[in-house]
């Protein structure tokens, strides 16, 4: 009897929101060297993906954690997940930035495993119509998709669940399970979660759900916080994955059951913020590491075969041709939220357009002095300032004055690079095509507004 095939995929993002700089070397030891000990001693095999710059600053600061991940992709233990370089919103910026980012998080796993990853993941799940064609484009052939967005763009289900989006929402996955209520008992759109499907552009596509992410990680938190009267049991957890047997038995072969924060395992990330408003910003955990390989061995106990993507995409009986992605709302995101909301932070709002202008300048010198190297060190400057958690959450929490800064720096960085690019190339004075010191006043103006916020988790 063949086994039903079950992915885990933890997913790394150092540059996380609240997550201080100083603190980047603790979460490389105590988050992910756990969990790669875990896999290597314990016969698993995962998926793993991290931002090339995830990879960057395990290399400077943790490099045994990161030999260790080497061996473990060389050994066939973890499948490699690419994403881009710099955790972005990929559907908020420009494209040409975001094929760029792509490309570099590609070299980064290169430069730093020896592996070009073939799986590629798109942070939070923000959806926009054109992605398919950016991840093929970057060199991707496959990715790692939202089901929960997915299937809410089929009219009965949003009807059933009574989810609504909004610009400024950024989850609803307490609620999600909804979606399971509903389709439990429909293979036509079971069938999606437990088979690979193929975009138009023959990019081919696994689905992770909430539906039984959000379970598992209140179970690696042991977490009630007046939500529950006890917390998430293994039991509840066992429960629903034999629920889900049957269901792939008759519609598919395999469930994607986790990609969550890899952070989770081993601290508590922005679990306490995320749900519940709270000033708690990785905070040590380690039990999570001991219930995450819970959460392995009692896959594995009632019948499961851990795998990956690559795995059971070549396995696969079938591959479900799907223009239905193009259904997804322009907008949508993980958690039953909208990649917009990320747009409509007030520190979106300040900053997006100063790097929008940097851009655009970019782009007007590559016209008149080629893609020079002072132009290339611009673009990944101005790529790193559009890093996501510098802009998110949304009040009354907030990000990090230390994430903020990094975005102030990168963009002095970039207008710099472009300041530095036109004096090499002679026309300095051209201050029509493009005025870094009038830029730099516009920085200056930006910094000053956002160093004067109070951020939250300050103390007064």
């Amino acid at each position: 009897m063949n086994r039903k095939k079950i992915i885990f995929m933890p997913h790394a993002n150092i540059q996380y929101s609240q997550l201080d700089p100083k603190r980047r070397a603790w979460v490389c030891e105590n988050c992910y060297r756990p969990l790669f000990e875990l896999v290597r001693d314990n016969d698993c095999k995962i998926a793993f993906e991290a931002s090339g710059r995830s990879l960057e600053v395990m290399h400077e600061v943790a490099p045994g954690v990161l030999a260790l991940l080497k061996s473990l992709i060389h050994e066939g233990q973890i499948e490699p997940v690419g994403s881009p370089f710099i955790h972005v919103m990929l559907a908020n910026i420009p494209t040409e930035v975001g094929l760029d980012t792509l490309k570099h998080g590609l070299d980064a796993w290169e430069k730093y495993t020896g592996i070009r990853p073939e799986t590629g993941w798109n942070p939070e799940c923000g959806w926009a119509g054109f992605l398919p064609d950016l991840y093929k484009e970057a060199g991707y052939k496959s990715l790692v998709m939202d089901a929960d967005s997915f299937l809410l763009s089929f009219p009965q289900i949003r009807e059933a669940t009574g989810l609504k989006y909004d610009v400024q929402g950024h989850s609803n996955k307490n609620h999600l399970f909804k979606i399971e209520e509903f389709i439990k008992d429909k293979p036509e759109f079971l069938k999606y979660v437990t088979n690979p499907s193929v975009a138009p552009n023959g990019l081919k596509m696994i689905f992770r759900s909430d539906c039984m992410a959000n379970p598992m990680l209140w179970y690696l938190m042991g977490a009630t916080e007046g939500m529950r009267e006890t917390p998430v049991s293994l039991d509840e957890i066992k429960e629903m994955f034999i629920r889900w047997q049957p269901r792939i038995e008759q519609s598919g072969t395999f469930i994607m059951p986790y990609a969550e924060d890899a952070e989770y395992i081993g601290s508590s990330a922005y679990f306490y913020v995320k749900q519940f408003n709270q000033a708690r910003f990785f905070e040590p955990e380690p039990a999570s590491v001991r219930r995450f390989k819970e959460l392995l061995d009692m896959a594995k106990s009632i019948g499961y075969e851990l795998s990956t993507p690559a795995e059971v995409i070549k396995s696969a009986k079938t591959l479900i041709p799907n223009d239905f992605i193009d259904n997804i709302e322009n907008g949508a995101a993980w958690h039953g939220g909208t990649y917009k909301a990320w747009a409509n932070t007030s520190y979106s709002l300040i900053l997006d357009p100063v790097c929008r202008s940097i851009f655009d300048g970019i782009v007007t010198l590559r016209q008149r002095l080629g893609n020079t190297p002072e132009l290339e060190k611009a673009m990944k400057a101005v790529t790193s300032a559009y890093v996501s958690d510098s802009r998110w959450p949304p009040l009354p929490t907030s990000p990090g004055r230390f994430n903020v800064r990094e975005t102030l720096d990168d963009l002095y960085a970039a207008n710099n690079a472009l300041a530095e690019a036109m004096r090499h190339g002679g026309i300095a004075e051209k201050r029509a095509i493009y005025s870094a010191p009038l830029m730099e006043t516009q920085i200056k103006m930006v910094e000053e507004k956002l160093m004067a916020q109070k951020y939250f988790g300050e103390k007064p």
